[in-house]
């Protein structure tokens, strides 16, 4: 199976950004589109590897670029800073992520169906593109944070951050996308509580959804790098069970391919 990978450089605004596209140059045949959003640390190898299984799986996948040229290379100082500014302003966030759809979008070997893959960050990104009602079939967030992401601006923020407010119920959009939530039971940094608040949440939405919960893993289960950050491991089991039912939810939702 010869999955070729593209880098492809885009844009958002003047925002100058690098993505990697990943798909089977053996087949011709128009198919859905997946697209991958990479965690805290940037379009690494994790989520350039994740893209890639996803185009194994006959996917065309573009694994996107949430920060721009050089942020990834700045530091962690410089990195944090750019997540805290999106998470306060959704709209924005969700334009950015946006532009590495559009960039998916118009590959001919992509049917019109889409839906979204996010892993820490990207989790947290993806849930925020179904909240605003982002035309896509489903969105997945792997290991990321349940909570709005205004709330998680809030929470880690300075006080000098300007959150943007939540939007009244008369200008909320309806949920679009199917969800699929695939989370640690041990997770530190998103507590049990969050995840009760999202169940909350969707219940209220009417949203189609599901939830995951693997016992026994932290945070960035999926990551085989080991971690120096307290709460984070991979977690093999955890791994292979997420990525069944990430399989199962897209053969459910767009059938063979």
């Amino acid at each position: 199976m010869p999955i070729v990978a593209q880098t492809i450089a885009y844009r958002d605004g003047a925002t100058e950004l690098t993505g990697c596209l990943f798909f089977d140059d053996a087949r011709s045949e128009r198919r859905p589109g997946i697209l991958v959003v990479h965690g805290g640390a940037g379009l690494d190898d994790h989520a350039k590897g994740r893209a890639r299984r996803f185009a194994e799986l006959g996917y065309v996948v573009f694994a996107c670029d949430m920060y721009g040229n050089g942020v990834a290379e700045g530091g962690r100082p410089r990195i944090m800073s750019l997540i805290l500014q999106l998470s306060a302003d959704p709209a924005k966030l969700c334009q950015r992520a946006q532009a590495g759809i559009e960039v998916l979008r118009a590959h001919p070997h992509v049917d019109g169906r889409l839906a979204a893959v996010g892993y820490c960050f990207g989790g947290m990104t993806v849930l925020e593109l179904a909240r605003n009602g982002v035309d896509l079939a489903a969105v997945v967030s792997v290991h990321g944070s349940v909570e709005p992401a205004r709330r998680v601006a809030e929470t880690h923020g300075s006080e000098e951050l300007r959150v943007q407010p939540a939007p009244s119920p008369e200008d909320k959009r309806p949920m679009l996308a199917k969800v699929l939530v695939c989370h640690g039971a041990l997770d530190p940094y998103v507590p049990m509580a969050h995840v009760t608040a999202f169940i909350d949440e969707m219940i209220a939405a009417s949203a189609d959804w599901q939830l995951l919960i693997c016992g026994g893993a932290l945070h960035g289960f999926t990551h085989e790098t080991p971690s120096t950050t307290p709460g984070v491991a991979y977690n093999a089991q955890a791994d292979a069970r997420s990525s069944a039912a990430i399989q199962a939810f897209f053969a459910e939702l767009f059938g063979p391919v």
